[in-house]
């Protein structure tokens, strides 16, 4: 009895270690990883300028002493040159984590494009879906039948009406012609009653001299 309930206290341990290794902790976000990385550039940018400062105060100690104290130059050297090591070690840390930044922020920069571009498409599919080039070119078709019929109808509103065109046109041309000849007849006349008129007889001239004037 008591080693039946051991053994399952043993596979209830069991399985909870197994649910705690099979899952797996959630990682960053993209914009939480790049704000963790900007804020530790700047811890390294305050490293930099503070062993760039120790750097020249250990300078100036060294040449201080000179050769008035050999041993404190040495040291102040040592230092600078411990100081110096540290500041290229931050210098290429800094440069990785920069490398970085920029790796995660282009990484998400392409895939927000490439999410948009997905959209895109998605929607452009969805645009034509009821469409293919069929039903495009039967529309076409019907559009520029329209449009010719519109441009028939144009055309006959805007033909003048023949009302009473159906006179015959020999018949116009005959009475032209009699009115041409009795126009040309009435002429005639007209000439011949002129040569008749008799001519205007003007006032003789008087043959006296005229009396000069005052």
């Amino acid at each position: 009895m008591h080693s039946s309930l051991g053994d399952r206290g043993r596979l209830h341990s069991q399985k909870k270690k197994k649910k705690k290794l099979g899952k797996k902790e959630k990682g960053p976000t993209p914009e939480e990883a790049i704000q963790k990385l900007k804020e530790t550039e700047k811890i390294l940018i305050k490293k930099q300028e503070f062993l760039e400062q120790k750097i020249q105060q250990e300078l100036q100690t060294a040449k201080k002493y000179g050769t008035k104290n050999k041993r404190a130059a040495l040291q102040a050297l040592r230092r600078k040159k411990r100081f110096e090591q540290q500041l290229a070690q931050t210098d290429g840390t800094l440069s990785t984590l920069e490398f970085q930044r920029e790796a995660i922020e282009n990484a998400t920069t392409n895939a927000e494009v490439l999410r948009t571009m997905e959209l895109a498409a998605q929607s452009m599919k969805k645009a034509y879906q009821d469409m293919d080039i069929d039903k495009v070119d039967e529309l076409m078709t019907d559009i520029t039948e329209q449009q010719e019929l519109a441009q028939q109808i144009s055309d006959a509103i805007s033909r003048p009406m023949g009302f009473g065109d159906d006179v015959d046109e020999d018949e116009l041309l005959e009475e032209l012609e009699e009115l041409e000849q009795e126009e040309l007849a009435q002429e005639l006349l007209n000439v011949g009653d002129k040569e008749e008129e008799p001519p205007v007889k003007l006032p003789s001239v008087p043959s006296a001299h005229l009396p000069a004037g005052p």
